[in-house]
């Protein structure tokens, strides 16, 4: 009998083994096939492999300009997979995840099989054991959402992409969410012609609606064909080598034909071969509901990472597992908050955000905001990435900072500095008086926060100033903010 029994091997299962275990609990982790879950084998990990390829391609364009006399590179679609791979078994063999775990005293299944819950103290592994725990974490992960039409078996998931051996020269990507976007723009620059559809009227509908309208003119401009707001797939078909794409949108019926189709649709959590219904735990549209504790309908049985159907990032997995073993130890008393969450995608250009959007600033509070074109930036002009924008969003009232959304080179690190004040609760006058180092591309929020000084009046301007137009801050200006 274990304190605490964890079921899956994943970001949100492995932090919660070991901080239970930290924590004096007896920690069993229960993996049905290859420890890492999603992310490490066939998720975050290639993906950030291929958007990496991606960028060096992209960067060879540049090489004429910066005096670099180079024949430019071509896709070996083969030796990019091989790569792919000899990444996620570099990163294995970095994590030494089940090392780590049994080095810490956690007992470790691995390559098990399924686990099916007997009870609500008892779960049956494939091989007839029998294990017993007062506690359990389902850290089970999700997988593809698949849509139900005629000819979907002949289309692709992300899973799948890892299969293919050769490069697409078309690709039709259903889904214009993070995954969907991040693979369309991948598959651009290496040259496959792509067409994403949608169901909204935008892509990223989640996301500010700046970045949403900027990837989304973006992406046409690179020549990536954007169609939104359809209301439906009817069917896949084979066309000799390729398949037709058929799809309804403004009450028609249209075809679009690719080599391949790749399923962006969504995410849902792994809870079909679970038997959650004889532990009492009740799951809704393939996930399991938890309280602000992360505990399931079952006392006794808690959940974190998708599976939970919340936040489906990995930083945010890691998260609610700490939350939900401290719980199952110790007893309720942290609470699930996912406040503060940077996120964002690999994408040309990359795209990141931080706390409140403009609309929902909107909506809460009395608000100010500024955009800040990176053009503006020395950095972006030196390494010829003018592309994007800064948008700060603040209180007028307290003048703390609300949130960030970037799109451009790095966003995803310019981000982070942004989600450090939201946790230390920052005035924007305080982000306005960090020195940046220059030139970098974090700088921009320097602009940005001054601009949103001015705003808000906390720095003093002559009349004849403001008349001159909008006030543009030099990244070498500064002024003391009282």
């Amino acid at each position: 009998m274990y304190n605490v029994i964890v079921i899956g091997g994943g970001p949100a299962g492995v932090t919660a083994a070991l901080r239970a275990r930290e924590l004096g609990a007896s920690v069993a982790l229960v993996e049905r096939s290859r420890m890492g879950g999603t992310c490490t084998n066939d998720g975050c990990v290639p993906t950030r492999v291929l958007a990496r390829a991606a960028r060096l391609l992209r960067e060879s364009n540049q090489f004429e300009t910066y005096g670099l006399v180079s024949p430019l590179p071509a896709v070996d679609f083969e030796r990019l997979m091989a790569r792919t791979q000899q990444v996620v078994y570099t990163v294995h063999e970095k994590k030494q995840l089940i090392s780590v775990l049994k080095d810490s005293g956690v007992t470790v299944y691995a390559g098990v099989g399924n686990a099916q819950f007997v009870d609500a103290n008892t779960i049956a592994l494939i091989d007839g054991t029998r294990l017993e725990a007062d506690k359990f974490i389902l850290c089970t992960g999700g997988h593809a959402r698949r849509l139900d039409f005629p000819g979907e078996e002949l289309a692709l998931t992300h899973s799948d992409i890892w299969s293919l051996k050769k490069l697409p020269r078309s690709l039709v990507i259903v889904g214009g969410a993070a995954t969907g976007c991040q693979l369309a723009s991948i598959f651009n620059i290496f040259g496959a012609n792509v067409t994403i559809f949608e169901v909204s009227p935008t892509l990223l509908r989640v996301e500010d609606e700046a970045i949403s309208q900027a990837i989304h003119a973006a992406f046409e401009q690179r020549g990536i064909r954007v169609i939104t707001g359809i209301s439906g797939v009817e069917r896949i078909e084979k066309a000799g080598q390729n398949l037709q794409f058929h799809y309804i949108r403004d009450g028609a019926s249209h075809v679009q034909e690719a080599e391949a189709v790749v399923l962006s649709t969504g995410w849902l959590g792994n809870v079909e071969s679970l038997n959650l219904a004889a532990a009492g735990v009740t799951s809704e549209r393939n996930y399991v509901p938890v309280d602000d504790y992360l505990r399931t309908s079952a006392p006794n049985i808690f959940a974190a990472g998708d599976i939970t159907g919340r936040m489906m990032l990995v930083q945010s997995a890691g998260y609610d597992a700490r939350i939900a073993a401290e719980n199952a130890v110790l007893g309720m008393g942290q609470h699930y908050k996912h406040h503060i969450v940077p996120h964002g995608g690999f994408t040309d250009p990359e795209y990141g955000s931080v706390g409140l959007t403009e609309q929902k600033a909107r909506a809460e509070h009395d608000y100010v905001s500024v955009i800040v074109s990176y053009s503006e930036m020395d950095r972006a002009v030196i390494d010829g990435h003018t592309e994007g924008f800064c948008k700060l969003i603040a209180s007028r009232e307290t003048h703390r900072l609300l949130g960030v959304h970037v799109v451009g080179e790095q966003a995803l690190e310019i981000v982070h500095l942004v989600a450090a004040g939201l946790a230390s609760d920052m005035w924007v006058e305080q982000l306005a008086e960090l020195e940046i180092a220059y030139p970098t591309y974090t700088a921009i929020l320097g602009l940005a926060a001054r601009q949103l000084s001015r705003e808000l009046g906390v720095l003093a301007i002559a009349p004849e100033w403001r008349a001159l137009g909008k006030p543009y801050a030099s990244e070498w200006e500064r002024r003391n903010i009282d």
